[in-house]
């Protein structure tokens, strides 16, 4: 008998349509093939929802914040049914960019030089200070959001205006610009699944070039790296997938510059739609789709 799955789909974020696209493109996937699934939001029915389904596994397709930064996470384990993607604790290291970056350092990874801006300072002299410690460009981002939502590549004469953009969040991360190769990773539990890199049209791999086909982004698999290379950049995204103690699938994000790869972010429930990065990375490994997600469901039974 196949499995009755829930898909967590929408939530509130500002990657709501990611995330039902995510949990659509699953829930047909796993429909087609036998599974009884019931797409659900994150909202006062859930509770009711899964009591009446009684799922073997729920499948977390939120993204964004309350859905995979811990949030989320904690109500679920009271459920006690497994579900999918890292924990609680991982969830929430990796989602935070200024702890995730600070045991990145700790690690010896890797990240660009980065401070963080309270709105609550002055911005007087900040042009000066961020000049004097990062040099612009600087990149200017929420703390806890994903798919490069709100980040700007700022420089001296616009950068106050990027930032007032951004004050609702309250504390944001000024990063040096690191101008290189993007190049994406991606594990699947233990295993170093393989890498990709993107061309982006626009002046960087932003939110609209993530998910606007219009914005034409050019993937390159495989990557065109010295083997030496594309090991050490799978070693390292190994690596922090083990350190914030990620389980499943992640995908981990690197700009390369002078023989250097430097960590982004580490990103714990990568999307799962047509122009995902993940399921191409695994495709071109030659794991299917549905082989991928049936993977990841059964990883979440594995959760202690």
């Amino acid at each position: 008998m196949k499995k009755k799955v829930i898909i967590l789909s929408g939530g509130i974020s500002k990657e709501r349509l990611i995330s039902l696209d995510t949990g659509l493109q699953v829930a047909k996937e796993l429909r087609k093939n036998g599974y009884k699934v019931k797409i659900t939001e994150p909202d006062k029915n859930l509770k009711n929802n899964i009591k009446i389904f009684k799922p073997n596994v729920i499948f977390n397709a939120l993204h964004g914040q309350f859905g995979e930064d811990g949030y989320i996470q904690t109500i679920l384990e009271r459920f006690n049914i497994p579900y999918t993607h890292s924990g609680v604790i991982a969830s929430s290291i990796a989602m935070d960019k200024e702890i995730s970056k600070k045991i990145f350092l700790k690690n010896k990874i890797k990240t660009p030089k980065f401070f963080t801006y309270n709105y609550d300072k002055t911005t007087s002299s900040l042009t000066k200070i961020v000049n004097k410690k990062l040099r612009f460009p600087v990149v200017v981002k929420p703390l806890n959001e994903g798919s490069s939502v709100n980040v700007y590549i700022a420089n001296k004469k616009n950068f106050l205006k990027i930032l007032n953009k951004l004050k609702s969040y309250k504390k944001v991360l000024i990063e040096q610009f690191i101008d290189g190769r993007e190049i994406q990773v991606a594990i699947m539990g233990n295993k170093k699944l393989g890498a990709i890199e993107l061309k982006p049209k626009r002046k960087f791999y932003d939110y609209q070039a993530k998910y606007d086909s219009k914005a034409k982004t050019k993937h390159i698999i495989p990557v065109d790296l010295p083997r030496i290379k594309l090991n050490q950049v799978l070693n390292i995204a190994f690596k922090a997938h083990k350190i914030i103690g990620c389980r499943g699938v992640t995908r981990s994000d690197f700009k390369y510059f002078k023989g250097n790869f430097y960590l982004l972010e580490i990103n714990t429930q990568p999307g799962m739609t047509k122009l995902s990065l993940v399921p191409e990375i695994a495709s071109y490994k030659g794991i299917s789709f549905l082989k991928l997600i049936k993977w990841i469901l059964k990883d979440a039974s594995k959760k202690k």
